[in-house]
């Protein structure tokens, strides 16, 4: 089984982002979720992310760049949005990493230091009519990366929403989360 390194998103280590923790481990995956906020928890995708800018994005990044070397290697790296920081540079910088998860965001690889490592599958999910995925960049890079890497994926789900697989929160869509935790399960299962 494969163990995660998962990092929360703006809102902060909100119980949806524990939930879908749960899910992973209860599939048998060992799964870790630090909290780059130091218990901090936001009602709104606005507040967190004047908190985020407030401490800075290197800040977080470091904050989860400590977490991992607390771990072992031979991780996946997972995140959701703001958390895709962290996950992807670990992703791309870590020796060892044995895939990457990037729920609703993505950087340009170049962002990280170049190429996508060889070897390191990863998987891209967010909504096709998501502002901040479609409308900052991030489906573009996305689009990039899968292009570029040797074992990529990019799933797009139907709809508005950010933070789709939270959840509780509004944005939380029912269908299109249990279709991301499948093919995550999938994904887990095949690098595990």
């Amino acid at each position: 089984m494969a163990e995660v390194l998962l990092f929360h998103h703006a809102c902060g280590l909100t119980p949806g982002v524990r939930e879908f923790a749960g899910e992973l481990e209860r599939a048998g995956h060992t799964v870790h979720i630090p909290d780059l906020y130091e218990g901090k928890v936001f009602g709104s995708l606005a507040e967190g992310a004047a908190h985020a800018r407030q401490v800075g994005f290197g800040t977080l990044t470091g904050r989860g760049r400590h977490a991992a070397e607390e771990l072992p290697g031979g991780l996946v790296y997972a995140g959701f949005s703001l958390g895709v920081l962290p996950a992807q540079y670990l992703a791309q910088t870590r020796a060892g990493a044995r895939g990457a998860l990037l729920f609703e965001a993505c950087a340009p690889v170049a962002e990280f230091g170049g190429a996508w490592p060889r070897g390191v599958p990863v998987q891209v999910h967010g909504m096709d009519g998501d502002e901040f995925f479609t409308g900052e960049g991030d489906l573009e890079a996305a689009r990039a990366l899968v292009e570029s890497a040797e074992d990529a994926e990019l799933h797009l789900y139907p709809g508005e929403g950010h933070l789709l697989a939270d959840s509780g929160l509004p944005s939380y869509d029912e269908r299109a989360a249990a279709l991301l935790r499948e093919r995550v399960l999938g994904f887990l299962d095949r690098i595990g």
